[in-house]
């Protein structure tokens, strides 16, 4: 049957869409024509319908690197990108976290049936001291597991499921004094190999370094590309570029 979609439902309010930064190219195209043009054609027709929506998009994606890597339309970034609101990660705001908790912990007692659940105190320190490298939903998932194996409704450290996806043996991080830029003190061993490639005049001396660090980075997590975004703090789509440029990933 012919239908309205999410554009023409909308019309005359606001539509959002949310993991903007993962549509497909050819998705992109047909929303940057509806942006462009302001209108949609159901599917199986050709009349335009003009349209007046207020568009919100969220992603978790760096756009601008995602342009360059290319996974993502320069002229749809452009149209996007007219207001924007960078909300920092939970492990920005450690303030959130435990309000955060307690809404969840509302919502789930109601959904599950309980009449009420708290956090222990060493549940609360717990949750504190975590890192945090997702966003609110890992929050999220942790106080609904935590209240389906809690005892007597109250939340134990032992009852929250958080898993640390940092990379083991990431590199200690420095600061010269209060808010300074954070730095890393280089082992010996690498400034000596630094100091050996020059002696050695190595052609494209700075591509090789850059390619050895991603392809060393990659295979230290596991093949796992967004532990590798994360360890050399760039997005997933520039990580995923750069092996299939080096030739670690085969291009679907």
């Amino acid at each position: 049957s012919n239908k309205a979609g999410w554009f023409e439902a909308a019309n005359g309010g606001t539509l959002f869409l949310d993991e903007i930064g993962d549509l497909p190219l050819n998705m992109q195209v047909k929303l940057l024509r509806v942006l462009q043009e302001r209108e949609v054609v159901r599917l199986g027709s050709r009349t335009p319908i003009p349209i007046n929506v207020r568009l919100v998009a969220a992603t978790n994606v760096n756009l601008a690197d995602a342009v360059v890597a290319g996974h993502f339309r320069e002229d749809l970034f452009y149209r996007l990108h007219v207001a924007t609101i960078r909300l920092p990660p939970l492990r920005e705001r450690p303030g959130d976290i435990l309000p955060l908790a307690e809404f969840f912990i509302e919502e789930h007692c109601r959904r599950l049936g309980y009449e009420r659940a708290a956090l222990s105190p060493d549940a609360e320190r717990k949750l504190l001291a975590h890192s945090w490298p997702g966003n609110i939903r890992e929050l999220e998932n942790a106080i609904h597991h935590a209240l389906l194996v809690c005892r007597y409704q109250v939340v134990a450290p032992a009852d929250l499921h958080l898993v640390d996806m940092r990379p083991q043996g990431a590199a200690q991080v420095y600061a010269a004094h209060p808010g300074a830029a954070p730095a890393i003190a280089p082992p010996a061993n690498l400034e000596s190999a630094l100091l050996a490639l020059f002696e050695q005049n190595v052609p494209n001396l700075y591509e090789h370094i850059e390619e050895t660090v991603f392809r060393a980075a990659y295979r230290y997590c596991h093949g796992n590309q967004l532990q590798t975004g994360r360890l050399l703090n760039i997005s997933r789509n520039i990580v995923r570029a750069r092996l299939e440029k080096i030739g670690e990933l085969t291009k679907a």
